[in-house]
């Protein structure tokens, strides 16, 4: 069924940054939801493959001395739902993964795959930029921690150089201590599709839940990239929670997306669906972080 010229099973990360500079034209696999399809459809030609399904230790969601969420980077989207610590302190990232495909693909695709990917509509990507996520890198040289904004380098590509795997998402407490946050996804369809824009937004309320404290807004499918929008930020961070402070927010989400044309939308009609879910994601963050809706 899958022409491959070889698979290597990794026994270790430090095995599978061993293989990967043996073999300078492996593709890493882990659940194998993208490139399996890839190989199917013939986009590669009799690939070979180093496996890191089987390394246990690039699962699972802990908390780090200092507070930091550390997400294997094998972990499934099922599991980082599902995972105490995300409920309890990101809830948010369990509710965007939740809509990637069905559940046999959330069973088997991972947060890593999700990323590595660099696809702009990634259900995961929206809400880990606007969380400042980090991404833990392994490699020949060792480790290297890359923000996530600058991870993604252009469409399809990412910052993860030869013979590096992803082994990590870093939440520093920082960015998620007192946020809450709302991801929408606007599709075609209910489930199964891929997003025409997805919108996550998280704030922190002042103690009196009235202000603003901070705000981040991130959309995926809006420029070639995920982006931050950082103008929109600027006009609300210590601004009322209130209708006048959500209308200025979406309308200036504008200054920093980028839509393209194409079949699933215009950009004329990204950039109007864009104002819409920027204030809807937020006024539900507000709500969900103990504000009143106005």
């Amino acid at each position: 069924m899958y022409d491959l010229k070889a698979l290597y099973e990794a026994e270790s990360v430090s095995h599978a940054i061993r293989l990967l500079e043996e073999h300078p034209d492996a593709k890493v696999i882990a659940g194998g939801s993208d490139i399996l399809i890839k190989i199917r459809e013939g986009k590669l030609k009799e690939p070979e493959l180093v496996s890191i399904y089987g390394l246990d230790e690039l699962r699972g969601v802990m908390l780090e001395e200092d507070g930091t969420l550390r997400i294997g980077s094998l972990t499934s989207f099922s599991h980082v739902t599902k995972n105490p610590l995300i409920q309890r302190h990101m809830h948010v990232l369990g509710e965007a993964v939740d809509k990637v495909g069905g559940p046999q693909i959330r069973n088997i695709g991972t947060i890593g795959g999700n990323t590595c990917n660099g696809v702009t509509s990634a259900d995961s990507a929206s809400t880990l930029f606007a969380y400042d996520a980090l991404v833990e890198l392994a490699g020949p040289d060792g480790v290297r921690v890359v923000p996530i904004q600058d991870f993604y380098l252009k469409a399809g590509c990412v910052d993860l150089r030869h013979g590096e795997i992803e082994t990590a998402v870093l939440i520093p407490k920082a960015s998620y201590e007192g946020y809450a946050g709302h991801y929408i996804k606007y599709a075609m369809r209910n489930a199964m599709d891929i997003a025409t824009l997805g919108c996550s937004v998280n704030v922190k309320l002042s103690e009196d839940k009235e202000c603003l404290e901070d705000v981040r807004i991130a959309f995926g499918v809006a420029g070639p990239v995920p982006l931050r929008c950082p103008a929109a930020e600027r006009a609300a961070k210590g601004k009322k929670a209130e209708d006048e402070t959500y209308r200025q927010f979406a309308a200036e989400v504008l200054k920093d997306i980028r839509p393209r044309e194409s079949w699933r939308a215009s950009k004329a009609f990204r950039e109007h669906i864009s104002q819409v879910l920027a204030r809807r994601a937020m006024e539900e963050a507000v709500n969900r972080a103990g504000g009143e809706k106005r």
